[in-house]
This record gives C-alpha cells, sequence and structure tokens, in this order.
C-alpha cells in the first residue's frame, strides 16, 4: 500500500511529453481478478514486460473492482485486497522499466449496495425495471446517461491519476449497457435534444436521431473525462476502449480533438472468420482517422463469443498470426491476459516471439506510411440504419482482394470527399446500398475526374436513411438503368460472351455460377457486357437441369469513360455469395474486375504460391511491402495450429532510379535486386509468418 511519502513522490513527477502515446508501441495488459491481489506474482508479470520488449502497460485499477486502497464511498475494493496494493506495486515496476502506463476502469457494471443506494444510476428496461448482470448475479447494469458516468466514474479516474503515476485512464464497456436504456436520466435527455421519445426498439421510430444523439452524448462524456484527469497531469489522457468498428459510435469532430489514440477490443478471431481481420482493423480505422495511432488487443486465450474460455489458452501460432497481421496493416501489437494467475504458460513464448519481432521492423516502418491504389468503401455509418448481412457482401471482397494480393485500404462513407478519394485510383464498393445524394454525387465527380469504381448488388439503391430509390444514385457513373429489384434464385449462372479482360482465367468454360440474388438492370450505349445472365430453369429432377435459352440480361457491365477511368458493376451478391461458397471464380471474377479498372500495372506485385496479407507501406525514397503469410492448415476456420513456410515469391515494386538497395528486414540480410523498366525485383527465397522487403533509393 502507498505510503503518503510515496504519494507527495508520485504527485511531484515531472510532466512526461504529451506526444507519448505515438512512442507507446507495445502494450502488456494485465486484467485482474478479484481474488488476484492473494496470489499475484508482480516479479513475473515485469520480467515479461521486459523480455517482450513492451513499452507500455494496461493494469486493471477499479471501476467495477477497486484493485488499490480507493477512499470513495460506492468504488467497491477486492475484498481480498487487505492492506496491499497490487496496482501501485505494477505501476511502481512499470516505471522503473521506463514505461508507459494506462489505468484501466469499467464502470459498466456496479455492485448491490451501490445499486440500492443510487438506482438512479441503472440502465432499465422499456417498463422501467433495473437490468441485472447477464452473466452474474445481484450486480447491475450502469446507464452511461446518468450522474454515475458523468460524476461517480469522473471522480474515480481523478482519484487514480492524483494517487498514482500513470500517463492515461483505459475505459473497458465504458457506454454502460449497450442497449437502449430507458432510464429517466436518458428519456430525459433525448426528449430535451430531439423533442422526440426514445425509440421502442432498434430501427423504430426515432431510431434515426437515437444514433445521432447517443453518438454526441458519448462523445461528450469521454470529453469530461479527459478534461478532469488533465486537469490533474496535463500529459494525461482519458482512453476509452472501442469495438472493432472503432470511430462509428463518436462524434468525429470530438473523436479527433479527444483521441490521442484508438486501442481496438477485436482480440482475435472465432469460428469462421479470416485471420486477416487483425489487419482490417488497421485498415479500418485508417478509413476514418488515416494519420492517427490504433492498437490492436490481442488475448492470449480462444475467442469464442458463446461458451468464453476467458481464462484459458490459445495456440500459440493463432495468437501470433493475430498479433502480425494487425501490425503489418498499422494496427500496433496490445496483448490481454484475463486473470493475473498463469496456470498455463503456453502462450508467453508466441507473446514474446510476435513482440519482438514488431521491435525487429519497428524502426523502419515508423518512418513510413501505409498507401494503396485501391480502396474499398466501409459504409459504418449506414449500416448502423440497416444490417442485411452487409458483412458478407465486404468479407466475400476482402478475401478475393487477399487471395489476388491486391494492397488496399479502407475509406469510410463519414468522410467521403474528393480529397480523401483522391490518393485511390479505383474504389470498390462491395455494396454500399445506403448512400446519400451528397456522397454519390462525390462518388460521380471521382469517376469524371478519371477514378475507377467497381460496384456489386444493391450499391446506392438506398439514401442513407434506408430509404428505396426509384433508380441507381449512381446509375449515370455506373452506366446502368433498374429494371427489377433483387430476388432470390437457384442454380444461376453467367454466361461468358466476347472476349474481354474481365473473361481472363476462364478458359475451356463457357459459363460460371452467377449469383443467389439478382437484380435486373439495363446498360447504356457506353457499356460494354462481358458476362450475361442464363435465364432461369429448374435444379429438380435432375433430368430437366438444362438451359432452355440463351443468354439475356447484362450480369457484368463495363464502362470506359472519357477522362481515363473505368468501372465495372456486378447486379447480383458477388460478395456475399464468394464469402459463404468460396467459389473460385468468384474470386477470380473480383480480381480481373479491380485489375481491369485500374487500367495499369500496379505499384507493387507480389508472385508466388500461398495465402498472403500484403502492406505496402511508403516514404519519400524508400518502400516497405508486408508479407503475412497465412498459409495453414486452418486459414478459413481457427484456430491456427501450424503456418506453413513459403515457396519462394517474387516482389515487384515500381521505383523512380536504378540505384537502389534491397533488404529482407525479418531475415537481416541485403539482397540484390534486379532493377528493370523502372521496376527494382526482389525474390524472397522463403519465409514464415512474415517477410517485409525494404527498397531504399535514398542514396
Amino acid at each position: 500500500m502507498h505510503t503518503e511519502s510515496d504519494r507527495q513522490a508520485t504527485r511531484t513527477t515531472g510532466e512526461r511529453s504529451p506526444d507519448w502515446p505515438s512512442e507507446a508501441t507495445r502494450w502488456a495488459q494485465i486484467t485482474l481478478a478479484e481474488d488476484d491481489p492473494l496470489h499475484f506474482d508482480a516479479d513475473f508479470w515485469l520480467d515479461l514486460m521486459r523480455s517482450s520488449r513492451s513499452n507500455a502497460t494496461c493494469i486493471s485499477a477499479g471501476g467495477y473492482i477497486a484493485y488499490y486502497p480507493t477512499q470513495l464511498e460506492y468504488h467497491y475494493r477486492s475484498k481480498y485486497l487487505a492492506d496491499t496494493d497490487p496496482f501501485g506495486t505494477l505501476v511502481e515496476g512499470a516505471r522503473s522499466l521506463g514505461m508507459s502506463v494506462m489505468a484501466r476502469v469499467d464502470p459498466h457494471a456496479v455492485h448491490a449496495d451501490a445499486a440500492a443506494a443510487h438506482p438512479e444510476w441503472l440502465a432499465r428496461d422499456l417498463d422501467g425495471n433495473p437490468l441485472e448482470h447477464w452473466a452474474h448475479p445481484d450486480i447491475w447494469l450502469t446507464c452511461a446517461f446518468t450522474s454515475y458516468h458523468r460524476e461517480f466514474v469522473t471522480e474515480v479516474a481523478r482519484e487514480i491519476v492524483r494517487e498514482y503515476d500513470v500517463d492515461a485512464i483505459f475505459a473497458n464497456r465504458w457506454e454502460g449497457y449497450y442497449g437502449i436504456s430507458y432510464s429517466e436520466a436518458a428519456r430525459r435527455s433525448f426528449r430535451d435534444d430531439t423533442g422526440l421519445d426514445l425509440p421502442v426498439a432498434e430501427q423504430a421510430e426515432g431510431w434515426h436521431e437515437y444514433v445521432g444523439w447517443r453518438r454526441r452524448r458519448l462523445s461528450e462524456l469521454v470529453g469530461i473525462w479527459d478534461q478532469a484527469v488533465r486537469d490533474i497531469r496535463p500529459h494525461a489522457r482519458f482512453i476509452p476502449n472501442l469495438g472493432a468498428l472503432a470511430a462509428r459510435d463518436l462524434d468525429r469532430g470530438l473523436a479527433a480533438r479527444l483521441y490521442p489514440i484508438f486501442i481496438i477490443d477485436k482480440q482475435g478471431r472465432s469460428g469462421i472468420e479470416a485471420p486477416w481481420g487483425a489487419g482490417r482493423n488497421g485498415k479500418r480505422n485508417r478509413g476514418v482517422f488515416p494519420d492517427r495511432p490504433v492498437r490492436l488487443i490481442t488475448s492470449v486465450g480462444p475467442e469464442h463469443h458463446q461458451y468464453r474460455w476467458k481464462d484459458s489458452v490459445a495456440p500459440g501460432e493463432e495468437v501470433k498470426t493475430w498479433i502480425v497481421d494487425g501490425f503489418a496493416q498499422g494496427a500496433l501489437p496490445w496483448f490481454t491476459k484475463f486473470n493475473a494467475s498463469v496456470p498455463d504458460r503456453r502462450w508467453v513464448e508466441p507473446i514474446v516471439e510476435a513482440f519482438n519481432l514488431h521491435a525487429t521492423v519497428e524502426p523502419v516502418l515508423k518512418d513510413l506510411r501505409i498507401t494503396a491504389e485501391v480502396a474499398l468503401l466501409d459504409p459504418t455509418r449506414a449500416g448502423q440504419l440497416r444490417n442485411d448481412h452487409r458483412g458478407d457482401h465486404e468479407d466475400g471482397f476482402y478475401q478475393a482482394l487477399v487471395e489476388a494480393r491486391v494492397p488496399f485500404e479502407f475509406i469510410s462513407d463519414q468522410v467521403l470527399s474528393a480529397e480523401r478519394l483522391r490518393p485511390f485510383k479505383v474504389v470498390v464498393l462491395a455494396n454500399a446500398e445506403e448512400l446519400s445524394d451528397d456522397q454519390c454525387a462525390v462518388l460521380q465527380e471521382y469517376v469524371g475526374a478519371g477514378g475507377s469504381l467497381v460496384a456489386a448488388y444493391e450499391t446506392s439503391l438506398y439514401d442513407e436513411r434506408g430509404r428505396a430509390r426509384d433508380d441507381f444514385g449512381l446509375g449515370a457513373a455506373l452506366g446502368i438503368r433498374l429494371t427489377e429489384s433483387s430476388r432470390a434464385v437457384k442454380n444461376n449462372y453467367i454466361a461468358l460472351m466476347d472476349a474481354h479482360p474481365l473473361n481472363e482465367g476462364f478458359e475451356g468454360a463457357s459459363r460460371i455460377i452467377g449469383g443467389t440474388r439478382i437484380l435486373g438492370v439495363e446498360a447504356d450505349e457506353r457499356a460494354v457486357v462481358p458476362f450475361r445472365f442464363i435465364p432461369d430453369f429448374p435444379d429438380l429432377p435432375m433430368e430437366e437441369v438444362y438451359q432452355r435459352e440463351a443468354p439475356d440480361r447484362p450480369a457484368v457491365i463495363c464502362t470506359e469513360n472519357a477522362n481515363g477511368g473505368r468501372t465495372v458493376y456486378f447486379p447480383f451478391n458477388l460478395g456475399a455469395i464468394f464469402w459463404e461458397a468460396l467459389q473460385a471464380d468468384h474470386g477470380q471474377l473480383i480480381a480481373n474486375a479491380v485489375g481491369w479498372a485500374l487500367g495499369k500495372k500496379p505499384e507493387v506485385t507480389v508472385d508466388g504460391a500461398g495465402l498472403l496479407d500484403v502492406a505496402v507501406h511508403r516514404g519519400e525514397t524508400s518502400v516497405a511491402v508486408a508479407l503475412v503469410n497465412l498459409t495453414n492448415p486452418m486459414a478459413m476456420r481457427g484456430p491456427i495450429r501450424e503456418t506453413l513456410p513459403l515457396p519462394p515469391q517474387t516482389v515487384s515494386i515500381a521505383v523512380p532510379t536504378d540505384k537502389v538497395k534491397a533488404r529482407l528486414l525479418v531475415a537481416g540480410v541485403d539482397v540484390e535486386p534486379a532493377v528493370v523498366d523502372g521496376r527494382a525485383e526482389v525474390v524472397i527465397p522463403t519465409a514464415g509468418l512474415l517477410e517485409i522487403v525494404y527498397v531504399d533509393w535514398s542514396a
């Protein structure tokens, strides 16, 4: 426990640079259980921080349970705390290693004594009943729009920052109850702001207004907390945990001012999630805030949302792959261990290996910026209003681009503008069904200025509030008109028509599988139609399964524009059906479309066998191409047990001079590039989980 002299020393600690969040690049998190004060081994954790080369840590402090001798009434202390201070011990140890320190708080629930004394703090259902925690009896969910969050949690943050030498408060489940809380405070605030009653359910009357109100109020709450800690330590920050969709629920103006760093709580994959999901978190956040640092939390245990198993250990290769794919795509590493006891140490070595791998490549990557010629539109704002399996469309296009080794970025519909689109040659709209008139105008202008679009299914058929249009908002840009709304089909095929680059790779076939939901469209006079739908025919009895009629309606529509841009439109659910069925022809079709729309040889190509996630990090006089090896027997259903070594890979990079040096950063060897026709070519003989080709022409 801290003595008064200890606390006085802490209070007088010199101020640190406000830039500390960008310098804290490898995070070790310890999430304490209530009984940890009885048995936790501080030396173990400090040794791990040292061996993993962690330069920052996040340690459980308070909120639901306090792990320090709090003086605040109703701030529940661990019943095992006695006269110990595990939080303070770990803070001092981390500081002795020169690490940045965050204090973790969790305000989503309170114990029974607080609930009885302050019923106004609690989240409530539509009938006004308080909501008991779903996983533990006699604890109660809190409402973020009450005085519990605005006042009590603020005092908790102040106490921690005042008494301990920390750089930030990190808030987990800081939004309280995730659903609609009908507390009196929430009802009153919503009515005062909008003149409406809270919606009775998601998508019900008032839902659109609720989404905006919730975003504003939560962002204001972060501002209150942030100012409270900065009043005590000017360099300190209050940083809320975010889910995989990051800034979706925040007011962008306030987020830009209040969030020095985004911490993304997507701790691993489960089921049929793909291993590239880690890197997608970095891209998605960069799509909203391209220059804001991102840290990706990885659990050392398995991610299974139904059965939890939070106190178990995931296979080491799974953990390493999640960390490495994350930092290759700009989401830097952060591991978390639930419970300070360590009954199973098999996670330790993989964490040390992955973190040291990042430390090896960081000196080069930290001065470079991830770039791409292709962007995938991320319709995060629209996704709050309609949820027609939108993620499946994105997943399918994402998988196809990874298989095709196309480096690409996200761009959020929240920041869609000519300026943000300018760096990209191709924008992909997997199924951006909800676009406002202004967003359609921006994309139309982009095409008019020479940009290219690849779009599928119901893109632009709804406005930003989910209201159906009579025709495509992007019809003029894509060269199409709607003739029939979406309908479900079976046994659907699309026929290859005249020779076209989109038909490449299908030699020997006259038709390939089509979609399971299709639209009727007409193509304008500018368009070329390399595929047409074969009219419906039966799928049973087997004797009746044959084509009756010639191909008719357009299934792929391609246009070339006067200013150089190209568009491709697919009037069926191409991304969703590729993700569901993983038919190779669908992936080939997406790759062909993006390649043709680009209209030139890509700035970076990678040739060879295997499944790779590619990222291009670029500086003024250098390029680093990161190859994350996802080749493993469990690539499409985790967890990974083994990463198969890559066979030789050829990396080709456009360079402005033949005076080029090259190095393999992970292997730690210089290589001699072949420079021909303005391109530097490097052959990687083999690689494990990661290799990075670094090409430099600064000399």
